[in-house]
């Protein structure tokens, strides 16, 4: 892949401007604000290290899918007040803002959000919605989100999800996502929502052959009309999907450390990222859940950097591809891409 990149400071990889399609709020909670609504809330945990296991990834655990997903169990405790989930989510734009990430596609579960104290899920969506209009404000982010139905939710219960986040498309809510379990849970079901989703202006991205074959990746793309997806590390498993992704131009949404923290790959150095790129599969760079696998963007670019051996130019590329696959409409796109290649110049012109 080109020349070996020569290793940077941590400093650099700060420095530059990024681009997250894939992060998860409910993925995204500081630690010591948890300890605040323990507190608050005399939830049952005792302090700071008995909290961390149960919401974080720790060196010392397997690295599994069960053990990854357990953390939301605990996580999803802490949706207490329409306050609590302002706040959240303010948070969450904050960090990415202090990591330098110009452009944020944030995505969440409202069914999730709503179901620690049974708020209705439409007020929930407008706390969402207004906190990240604030924070984007307050920090000089642009923010879009993507509201995420679950594979085992209803049918029923997703339409109502999908009804709420096209109410709201003028409001900041740009895409749906569906995720969940694809190993044991068909994207089937859900074929006839997303067409619609489309129909009425939605976008559309699909976690896809992260835990299942390269088949859910031909159905996302097929049958669900999704222009990216959500990890897809498994679609090496079958040329005929690569070579449609490929002709397609299907966006793959990359979470490196997250794939290993999960287990979806063995080993960090392992991971088929690089085969990826040696396919020409459209690839971005994101965390997927930065406070469960104790990272931020920039601990993923430098990651991808220097243990694939990917040149910074690459990187830039790579970038700027997640700009373009944006959910924007074309001048805030134009003026993303602009910004973002702007931005890698001036920073390599003065070699940093």
């Amino acid at each position: 892949m080109m020349d070996t990149p020569v290793p940077k400071a941590v400093d650099f990889y700060k420095k530059l401007p990024k681009v997250e399609l894939h992060r998860h709020l409910e993925g995204s909670l500081r630690v010591p604000t948890m300890m605040e609504i323990v507190r608050a809330h005399d939830l049952d945990v005792k302090n700071t290290g008995y909290l961390r296991p149960l919401v974080q990834v720790d060196p010392q655990e397997p690295y599994t899918f069960e053990n990854f997903l357990a953390k939301f169990g605990t996580l999803r405790l802490f949706y207490k007040s329409p306050e609590i989930i302002q706040r959240l989510t303010r948070e969450a734009v904050e960090d990415a803002a202090l990591d330098n990430v110009r452009y944020l596609e944030l995505r969440f579960t409202p069914v999730a959000l709503s179901r620690a104290e049974g708020f209705p899920m439409a007020q929930v969506v407008d706390w969402v919605i207004e906190s990240v209009r604030e924070a984007s404000a307050q920090y000089g982010i642009l923010v879009r989100l993507i509201v995420s139905i679950n594979r085992h939710e209803s049918i029923a219960q997703a339409k109502k999800v999908l009804e709420i986040a096209l109410d709201r498309k003028d409001q900041g809510v740009v895409g749906v996502d569906l995720a969940g379990n694809e190993a044991e849970f068909s994207a089937e079901p859900f074929q006839e929502l997303f067409s619609i989703a489309q129909k009425q202006g939605l976008r559309v991205t699909i976690h896809a052959g992260e835990w299942s074959g390269a088949e859910n990746v031909r159905q996302a793309i097929e049958d669900l009309g999704a222009e990216r997806i959500g990890h897809g590390i498994r679609v090496l498993e079958d040329p005929s999907v690569v070579a449609l992704a490929r002709e397609r131009g299907t966006v793959f949404e990359v979470c490196v450390t997250s794939n290993f923290h999960s287990g979806a790959v063995d080993k960090l150095s392992e991971h088929p990222i690089k085969q990826m790129f040696r396919e020409g599969l459209n690839v971005t760079i994101n965390t997927d859940d930065p406070s469960i696998s104790r990272i931020d963007l920039s601990h993923e670019y430098q990651t991808v950097t220097e243990v694939f051996d990917m040149p910074i130019k690459v990187l830039e590329e790579r970038v700027l591809a997640a700009a373009r696959a944006a959910f924007l409409p074309g001048e805030l796109s134009r003026q993303l891409i602009a910004r973002i290649s702007q931005d890698f110049r001036e920073i390599l012109a003065r070699g940093e």
